[in-house]
């Protein structure tokens, strides 16, 4: 059988071992360790443990697990309960100002945990049930609430970023600073969209009562800012400007952000030994579950480019019409597909890397190209019927809230998110302005 063929073959075992269930991880690896066997015999194996090894031998990968340590423990101690409190009462006197107060909370959870289970449910448990008392529309409270915990996915620092800086091979610190705009400019969309929702759909987001924002007064309220926001956000402007800034790398960032979460929680009266063993299982675990997919993509990709797989995406290519701007939108509608059956890990290292050589033939932008996929991914956590996002909010909602309520709250949102990928399409310099600006 022809190299071409055992690649397509490949693809087809991949995808169908990922439907019946099959973790993605050993789907990758059993995969490419049967095809490749079946293409080139035993010499893969004897290109793999180099290949391997060259991987976790990386001094970067160290940045993941202290990075998923100061998000668990900041998330762990319950901060952003309080903090969550203190935004809805700021902004609790515009109509939809508990769900601005979200995308807000959304916007500071994703700099400081970056996962999305850890925001959506926290935000689920803590606002659903108060946000229905107040008379919101159903579908917009979830909508919102889903939303907010995917901006983990791009706010830095991100596992997405850190991921696809390797797949990419391009500097952390560069995709920290080009995901700063691209993120805003979604979050201020999202905010956009409820202040619109709120002018013409009124009764579905009333605003918080005037007798209790009464309650607490403007210098107490502003007070408890100082002490529940501040230490949270100088810690996250802390990790970002130094890396940000080239002060420090990635890595030793992130150790840093690791030892001021602990000070952060510590200061705050709420560290003990019960969230510490908590947090260091979480930790091993989301960081063992990373970089068991990442090892185990390498055999994929080894077989695959073994097998000459890169040579059909090119004739794929070739194919369509438009030139480079028609192949970028095929990427594009490519990821977003997938994202309706796959989670963004495994998007990033099966879908990503098999068109990366196409673009760099084109001189196509790596940074700007890699804030385009990185919006895309966001949009597999929301897209029925394998997001994430979905899931977590089903299983901590109230009974009265539905599925139904949950997919047509997140639809405008994935509509927003597709809006944001054409403006850094159209506008490149979102995405770009920063890292030149500051020399990366």
């Amino acid at each position: 059988m022809s190299p071409e063929w055992l690649a397509i073959g490949l693809l087809v075992g991949f995808f169908a071992l990922l439907m019946i269930g099959i973790p993605v991880g050993i789907t990758l690896a059993a995969s490419g360790f049967i095809f490749g066997f079946l293409g080139f015999g035993e010499s893969l194996f004897h290109l793999l443990p180099a290949r391997i090894f060259g991987v976790v031998g990386n001094y970067q990968w160290l940045a993941i697990p202290l990075f998923v340590f100061m998000g668990v423990m900041l998330e762990k101690s319950r901060l952003a309960e309080d903090l969550l409190d203190v935004i809805g009462h700021l902004a609790g006197g515009l109509r939809g100002g508990m769900a601005l107060g979200i995308i807000g909370v959304g916007v500071l959870m994703g700099a400081t945990t970056g996962i999305v289970g850890a925001t959506v449910i926290t935000l689920g448990l803590l606002t659903l049930p108060t946000l229905l008392r107040r008379g919101y529309d159903p579908a917009i409270a979830c909508g919102a609430i889903c939303a907010s915990g995917t901006l983990g996915q791009i706010v830095p620092p991100s596992l997405v970023l850190i991921l696809l800086s390797d797949i990419m091979q391009l500097s952390v610190g560069t995709l920290f600073a080009a995901a700063v705009m691209p993120s805003l400019l979604l979050a201020g969309l999202y905010a956009a969209w409820i202040v619109l929702m709120g002018m013409l759909r009124p009764d579905s987001m009333p605003p918080v009562p005037l007798q209790e924002r009464n309650a607490v007064s403007r210098r107490e309220l502003w007070l408890r800012v100082l002490k529940v926001a501040l230490p949270p956000v100088a810690l996250v402007m802390a990790v970002l400007g130094s890396i940000i800034g080239g002060v420090a790398a990635p890595t030793e960032a992130a150790s840093m952000g690791a030892l001021g979460s602990l000070l952060v929680v510590a200061l705050a009266r709420r560290l003990s030994i019960g969230i510490l063993r908590e947090v260091m299982r979480s930790t091993t675990r989301i960081s063992a579950m990373v970089l068991f997919i990442l090892i185990c993509s390498q055999v994929f990709s080894l077989a695959f480019r073994g097998l000459q797989g890169e040579r059909l995406i090119e004739d794929l290519f070739e194919l369509l019409p438009g030139g480079i701007n028609a192949d970028i939108w095929f990427l594009m509608a490519l990821i977003f597909v997938l994202g309706f059956f796959l989670e963004w890990i495994e998007i990033s290292y099966i879908a990503v890397p098999l068109f990366l050589p196409i673009f760099a033939a084109a001189n196509v932008d790596p940074v700007w190209l890699a804030m385009l996929i990185t919006i895309n991914l966001q949009s597999s956590f929301l897209t029925p019927p394998f997001g994430w996002a979905l899931f977590f909010l089903r299983g901590v909602a109230p009974p009265q809230i539905t599925t139904r309520h949950i997919y047509l709250g997140v639809i405008p949102f994935v509509a927003l998110q597709l809006i944001a990928i054409g403006l850094v399409f159209a506008v490149p310099a979102i995405a770009t302005w920063l890292p030149k600006t500051i020399g990366w």
